[in-house]
């Protein structure tokens, strides 16, 4: 009865068209009626204490270092050197996009400004150069969804928060899935191109490709500092993210010297808009959250799925499918919050590593972005690209299968994730 009131509240709310963050607020305070212990005063508190963390201060400042990325020359200077590079071999410019998404991911860590960047600087480049529109706009939106889990990544600090792990660890963990997720569009962009006659661009003399590394040398820097920063443990995830956006505004104003000062309240209260929707998610999750533990939902799940924990393959590969199914219909970050109380006492009772089941999680919640029908990054491409999104849709079914191959890859061999993530944190 408990787990019916949730999910007809829950589901209700959505329904009727209430935003996602008030529909939490809604299925908590059901439960608490259902429970008879409403109270208003508890309402408000979990609220607030929801938004009360300081890891969470990661998530304004990557948000910031994206959006100062795009517009202090960041993003064009990377794509540029990944072009001197692979543009002249055939589909090249398909290849600059997965070098340049993977490269970016570890500057802002969200998918979405990363689509929009990509989608600006190399769509109208693929369509001079006779690419087929739907099919490299699939490519821009599938490699976009690489920035949630190569760090810094927004999505492994709500994560986190939500399930008391270590963000450090998921950091370093999913550097090599990551790339894995590179590696499969690689292939997969190399079947579909490898016979189509598509107009390459001149191979870049080796002055050429030098100066491009010279030009791109600060951007690169950033994800090195990040990252080794995080491992030599010199700061945490959140400090980790503030001096991102230090770098990136230090970079954009002072050597690159292409963003303006009159430009940055405009990039400030765009990263500030941004979080707030995330905040005000993780706020309202958190009544939901409190109450899914109130109520012992975890432990009627857990006694539901019982037979499942002694094959922990089995349990991940079931958990996998269920996060696809919602990512269909919902985002990122609601999907993190709503899903992770649920699963956690699984995944604890069944004894997986829970930094290995958070890389899984987020991979599976990442490519959800581009799941339609909701599809936030097959929006913004097609959006910024001015394609239709019948089009992103149509194009970007291959590259989506061949990373749901490579999740699933990693479901059945968890030491794809486990080992190189040991390596990592030591």
């Amino acid at each position: 009865m408990t787990i019916t009131i949730f999910l007809g509240a829950l589901l209700g709310a959505m329904a009727l068209g209430v935003p996602i963050a008030f529909s939490l607020l809604v299925c908590g305070a059901a439960l608490m009626w259902h429970m008879d212990m409403f109270d208003p005063q508890i309402l408000a508190q979990n609220t607030i204490e929801g938004a009360n963390s300081f890891p969470l201060l990661a998530v304004p400042f990557f948000m910031l270092a994206g959006e100062i990325m795009n517009a202090g020359g960041l993003s064009r200077r990377i794509v540029n050197f990944a072009m001197t590079l692979v543009g002249h071999v055939r589909g090249g410019l398909g290849y600059v996009a997965i070098m340049a998404a993977i490269i970016m991911a570890a500057l802002s860590g969200s998918a979405v400004a990363d689509a929009a960047a990509l989608a600006a600087l190399l769509l109208p480049m693929m369509n001079r150069a006779g690419y087929d529109t739907p099919r490299a706009a699939g490519l821009l939106s599938a490699a976009s969804i690489i920035a949630p889990i190569i760090p810094p990544s927004i999505g492994f600090v709500v994560f986190g928060v939500a399930a008391n792990v270590s963000i450090s660890r998921l950091f370093m963990a999913g550097i090599v899935p990551g790339l894995m997720l590179g590696a499969a569009l690689w292939v997969t962009w190399w079947w579909l191109v490898r016979k189509e006659d598509i107009r390459a661009s001149p191979r870049a003399p080796a002055a050429e490709v030098l100066k491009s590394l010279r030009e791109a040398t600060f951007a690169l820097g950033m994800p090195v500092i990040v990252v080794v920063g995080l491992k030599l443990g010199v700061f945490t995830p959140t400090e980790a993210a503030v001096v991102a956006a230090v770098y990136a505004l230090f970079v954009s104003t002072a050597i690159y010297r292409e963003l303006k000062l009159n430009q940055l309240y405009g990039l400030f209260l765009s990263a500030a808009q941004t979080t707030a929707v995330i905040m005000f998610l993780v706020a309202a999750a958190m009544v939901s959250a409190w109450m899914i533990t109130v109520a012992s939902l975890p432990a009627e799940l857990v006694a539901m799925l019982h037979p499942l924990l002694d094959r922990p393959v089995l349990l991940m590969f079931m958990i996998m499918v269920v996060t696809m199914l919602v990512g269909t219909a919902m985002d990122m970050t609601p999907t993190i919050l709503i899903l992770t109380p649920v699963f956690m006492p699984l995944v604890k009772a069944a004894g997986i590593d829970p930094v290995y089941f958070g890389v899984l999680f987020i991979i599976n919640n990442a490519i959800g972005l581009i799941t339609p029908p909701v599809g936030t990054v097959l929006s913004t491409v097609a959006g910024v690209g001015k394609v239709s999104m019948d089009a992103v849709t149509k194009g970007v079914w291959p590259f989506m299968v061949a990373q749901f191959a490579v999740m699933f890859l990693m479901v059945f061999f968890p030491q794809l994730v486990t080992v190189p993530a040991r390596w990592f944190y030591g």
